[in-house]
């Protein structure tokens, strides 16, 4: 699959409606032909001085297109630092880059917590080994070394044995719901495709502008 299949042509970026369908198209290719992680993105927040800091997460869903106050979910360490700016300042900003079709998303917007529910039943399908990792990190603190993140990984792997592993107090997820979604396709010459998608508020219609690359 290349940059210029028809699924992808500029038309499609005006005539639809919401920019969700166009994500999922998007998504889908990318799950085709991304050798590793297609739903990994990039998260953008501010911290309490004002300065950025951005990393990479994984999308662990998207939740049904048009419905006001949804979107795109990830989840997280809430005492980590991440999770502590969006806690303080609950908007972010989100990009998926797609090396191998030459394209990428950016997306605005406002942060919610999900409910106790989706974070328990998120976390239930997490490997062991992962929810074991969930308690022995204290992400983004001072480690002395690789020994003792080993030793919390055995304090906690001793102390649920065999049975369940609750989910973590801090651990739980964030909902980005979005108010702008941009798609960017590579074109020759540098003339790359660029249509941005925006709406004044979370149950307000889409509007559609095509931009300058």
């Amino acid at each position: 699959m290349t940059a210029q299949s028809p699924s992808s042509d500029v038309a499609d970026f005006t005539s639809a409606e919401d920019p969700f369908g166009l994500f999922e198209t998007w998504y889908s290719e990318a799950q085709a032909s991304e050798i590793n992680d297609p739903n990994a993105m990039a998260v953008a927040t501010v911290d309490g001085e004002g300065l950025p800091n951005v990393r990479m997460v994984l999308l662990k869903g998207l939740d049904e297109a048009g419905v006001a106050g949804r979107g795109f979910v990830f989840y997280t360490n809430f005492e980590g630092a991440k999770g502590q700016e969006i806690l303080a300042n609950p908007k972010v900003a989100l990009l998926f880059h797609w090396k191998s079709l030459r394209r990428q998303i950016r997306i605005r917007g406002t942060v919610t917590v999900v409910s106790d529910t989706e974070a328990d039943a998120y976390y239930a399908s997490r490997p062991r080994l992962s929810r074991i990792g969930a308690w022995a990190s204290q992400q983004s603190r001072p480690l002395e070394g690789k020994f003792a993140l080993e030793a919390q990984v055995a304090k906690y792997t001793a102390k649920f044995g065999l049975g369940d592993i609750p989910r973590p107090p801090y651990w739980s997820g964030f909902r980005v719901t979005p108010v702008e979604i941009e798609f960017w396709r590579e074109a020759a010459f540098r003339l790359h495709d660029r249509v941005v998608f925006r709406r004044g508020a979370e149950a307000a219609p889409w509007t559609t502008t095509r931009l300058f690359p």
